[in-house]
């Protein structure tokens, strides 16, 4: 009798260890899950390539003129400083990055400030990998800055403009990523991730969006 309560005993200290040790695997997926990769930001911010036949149309047709005008826009908004963006022009950053690659990070700041928190260095890191890899280096890139919808416009307008600054000036200091290649925006709360969840953490963001302007791109 002792024999079989041993051995029961012994069968449930299995049974509990087995299901903590694939409980503590599935956190670790999670985990994991949340850090951004170089590859993840490569492969999400790469120009879709060109079909090699040139009898077939593949997707939609490109407007040569629209295209210029496009080019001319970049060029006019290349190096500035983020501050001196007009909402007009910020606008047009907009409807220009629709159909652009792009990537959304989750980056956290300090609160009410626009110092990266350490729990985000990581993402911001394989950024700036990312940026220097020879498949995107040289692309002109839209760095803009989101904040949910606590607080004013103009208060979620300002620390946006902060917060796309500060990733700019870690992306050059700390990769040599030339700055001009980098045009920072801010939209406070005007363009919300999640409409219907105006306080969720997915609209505290940093856009990241490939211009594929490297004509522009000072070499």
């Amino acid at each position: 009798m002792s024999k079989m309560s041993g051995g029961k005993n012994l069968t449930a200290i299995l049974s509990i260890v087995t299901i903590g040790a694939a409980f503590s695997f599935g956190v670790a997926k999670a985990m994991a899950a949340e850090d951004v990769t170089e590859d993840q930001i490569v492969r999400a911010l790469a120009p879709a390539k060109k079909p090699l036949t040139r009898g077939l149309s593949v997707g939609p047709q490109t407007d040569p003129a629209a295209t210029a005008a496009e080019g001319k826009f970049v060029q006019t908004i290349r190096g500035r400083s983020t501050r001196s963006l007009s909402s007009s022009e910020r606008e047009e950053i907009a409807s220009i990055v629709k159909d652009k690659p792009k990537i959304d990070l989750e980056i956290n700041f300090e609160y009410n400030s626009a110092d990266i928190s350490a729990r985000s260095l990581p993402s911001v890191q394989a950024l700036g990998r990312a940026l220097s890899n020879p498949d995107l280096k040289g692309s002109t890139f839209v760095v803009a800055g989101h904040t949910d919808a606590a607080g004013g416009e103009g208060y979620n307008q300002d620390l946006s403009e902060r917060r796309a600054d500060s990733i700019k000036r870690y992306l050059t200091d700390k990769y040599g990523i030339n700055g001009t290649d980098l045009v920072t925006v801010g939209y406070g709360k005007s363009k919300l991730k999640d409409p219907s969840q105006p306080m969720a953490e997915a609209n505290r963001r940093v856009q990241v969006v490939n211009m594929e302007n490297k004509t522009t791109a000072s070499k």
